[in-house]
This record gives C-alpha cells, structure tokens and sequence, in this order.
C-alpha cells in the first residue's frame, strides 16, 4: 500500500505527515490527540541519514512532548550496502536509532510499528521490532534472509530448508510466520484507525515475543529456553 493512502486511511486526508525522499514525518491526529509519526518508503535502504533523521524525530519528540505514542511507519530493503556507509559507521546510527526508541519506551512512549510494505533484515530489527509492538498489513512482506541465501550461510541444502519452511516458521519469510513466531503480533485489517486505537491501548509494554511465538506454535522452544537461563541466574 501506498504511504498516503495509508496515512489517508488512518488518520484523513489531512494527516499532517510528509514525505522527504524516502523519509516520512509528521503530526498525525487520532481522536483528538497527537501522534508522532515517523518511517520510511520506497523500500528505501536505512543507511546513516535515514538512521540518523529517524533517531532525531524520537529524539526530539521526547523532548518536546512528553509522552506522545510514536507510530513507525516501515517499508525498507534493510541496512543500506553502500561502502560511505560503511566508513561512517552505519552499525552505530542504526544501534542509535534502535536506543532512540527504546528510551522512548523507558520514558512512557507507546511506540507502535507498523510494516506496510517491506521489512527486511537490519531496517526492520531497529524499527519495528525495538517497538512496544510491531503489526502488519496483509498484503507486507516481511523476511530477514531469502531461502537461497541461507542455504549459502549455513551451507544446507536449498531443498532441506525449503521442506523445513513448510512446517517451521521460522525458516520461512511471510508476515503470517512472523506472527506465529510472537515478531508481529497481530494484522491489521478492515477498520486501521480502530486496529491503532487497539493497539495504543492494549500493545504490550513488556517483552511477549517469545511466549507468544511459543503459544502460536511458531517458536515452541525459546520461552522455555529463556526461563531455564533466568531460573538459573
């Protein structure tokens, strides 16, 4: 779905956010309330730019106003593969905007992701799933690694993986296997203002990605392995 469209759907046509290339910005209102609104389009690579200007709005919306929910608008290809990049140090500005959103977090911001489009690999860890909780459109994509290429990273067979896929979540891509797995928690569908107003009221606060996955029967062991280190601890 188009960014305006959707900006359209949830908030009018007068929704306040803008585009500047692939950034997205802007004060949307919801029932008479303010929300931060930020993200990115085009499937646009994050690199230390985007990371950095996406760092700033949460920045300075914690700064100036205390405590407005922050709505993380994704459609990203991932990290931006570009050697300048590389040389700035763009693992810092992306670890700066994933710490961005979690102070937010700390310091009592519903932030809520939302994958529109398309989330892949590093764009989306320091986005959508640093959020109070992250949900998709029907229609996104979302994946981390494409089968081919995690057959060349684990040196498996593209034939085993593809069969794994067909039973395990978590070696296939598709936002259907993203929320058996606890990383997206729900779809969102019909009425988006009403599925937001949900979400700012009743996305979770604490981290529920694995018992959720495990409840879902997407990641049936990392719960336990979780409580088996903390019961140790």
């Amino acid at each position: 779905m188009n960014w305006n469209t959707l900006a359209t759907q949830l908030f009018g046509p007068e929704h306040g956010i803008t585009a500047d290339g692939d950034f997205l910005q802007g004060t949307a209102m919801l029932d008479g309330q303010p929300l931060a609104v930020l993200g990115t389009t085009n499937h646009a690579p994050i690199g230390v730019q985007l990371a950095l200007a996406q760092a700033r709005v949460v920045l300075d919306t914690i700064a100036q106003h205390p405590g407005r929910p922050l709505l993380l608008l994704i459609d990203t290809q991932g990290q931006q593969l570009r050697r300048r990049d590389e040389l700035l140090g763009i693992n810092r500005a992306m670890a700066h905007l994933g710490m961005a959103i979690d102070l937010a977090r700390r310091q009592g911001h519903r932030v809520i992701g939302l994958v529109y489009d398309q989330a892949l690999s590093g764009g989306f860890i320091t986005s959508g799933l640093i959020a109070d909780a992250c949900y998709a459109l029907p229609e996104a994509e979302i994946r981390v690694m494409r089968i081919p290429a995690m057959a060349r990273v684990t040196k498996l067979p593209e034939e085993m993986l593809t069969a794994l896929s067909q039973s395990n979540p978590v070696f296939a891509p598709g936002v259907g296997n993203y929320v058996a797995m606890g990383g997206v928690q729900a779809l969102w569908q019909g009425d988006l203002p009403a599925a937001l107003r949900d979400a700012l009221a009743h996305a979770p606060t604490q981290d529920r990605r694995a018992i959720d996955g495990a409840a879902r029967g997407g990641r049936k062991m990392s719960a336990a392995v979780v409580q088996r280190v903390l019961d140790a601890a």
